[in-house]
């Protein structure tokens, strides 16, 4: 590269940090939960800039709460131990083989991954799940689905301490019985009722699609919660977003401030979202801004 395009390139990268102090400025001291699906988490070196991302976060004051999924991790584990599941109504269920491959593939392999990634870009992460001091209480969410918790009670000091102590809590979506069994729980769900808990400024649901499309298959950049409800009952959303859409709305109405829902494979997502003027994916807010 000549020295004068190396120089363009870093009047551009000053340009930019110039432009993002606003929205630094902005999200100083907010919770920012963020919900990192099994799909996103893609390579090695996908995983390593998401870390970067996730301590450029907490460097300029916002306090990061990274939930993370792994179904493709637990589908190869099942298959590799020869674990058949069954499946009601398109949904697996989850019985005491599969529920002890679900905590030692989330709890395990992938948490202290994602764990490992963010120390090593210079954070200070800790591996935990919503059975760590309670965090996740849980009731059965269908019998018929076997150990498939819905998270009925919070208990979100461990987390508060942990932002005192400047510590990224990165949590696999597990939870405790009133009668202390393991429950496995959808991802979504899990970083939807941790947001509500902690009132966070903003949920971010990393998937792998670009937002929230209308009728005519474009990305809508924002919505109120009442033109989701719309777009539901008319048919446009559909199929795997309507889960992610409720997760959206029940995160409102527990108290968070909005919810974005964004593509986690294109790169630096978070960062584009939260420090640019026009953001990335589609925010869904209760009212629109004004």
């Amino acid at each position: 590269m000549k020295k004068q395009d190396m120089n363009r390139d870093w009047i551009a990268t000053a340009r930019t940090l110039s432009q993002a102090l606003p929205y630094m400025q902005r999200y100083s001291d907010a919770i920012v939960v963020i919900k990192l699906g099994g799909h996103a988490m893609g390579s090695d070196e996908a995983m390593e800039e998401f870390a970067r991302d996730v301590v450029l976060m907490q460097q300029v004051g916002v306090n990061p709460v990274v939930v993370h999924g792994g179904g493709p991790m637990i589908n190869a584990m099942l298959d590799k131990l020869g674990i058949e599941s069954s499946f009601v109504n398109g949904k697996r269920v989850t019985d005491k083989a599969t529920v002890d491959v679900v905590e030692m593939v989330l709890s395990g392999l992938v948490n202290k991954r994602l764990v490992q990634a963010i120390n090593s870009q210079g954070g200070k992460a800790v591996g935990l799940s919503g059975k760590d001091a309670n965090l996740i209480v849980c009731e059965q969410t269908n019998p018929d689905l076997g150990f498939v918790g819905t998270p009925v009670q919070m208990n979100t000091a461990v987390l508060h301490d942990m932002f005192r102590s400047n510590t990224i809590p990165v949590i696999a979506p597990l939870g405790t019985g009133r009668a202390g069994e393991t429950f496995n729980i959808n991802g979504d769900t899990a970083a939807g009722a941790i947001a509500g808990a902690l009132k966070a400024d903003r949920l971010l649901l990393l998937t792998d699609v670009a937002g929230v499309k209308n009728d005519a298959g474009e990305v809508v950049t924002e919505l109120t919660a009442a033109q989701i409800r719309q777009m539901t009952q008319d048919g446009v959303i559909a199929g795997g977003m309507i889960p992610k859409t409720e997760t959206a709305l029940d995160a409102i109405d527990r108290g968070v401030r909005a919810v974005v829902i964004l593509d986690g494979r294109a790169p630096n997502a978070c960062l584009l979202e939260l420090f640019t003027e026009h953001g990335a994916g589609s925010l869904i807010r209760e009212v629109p801004k004004t």
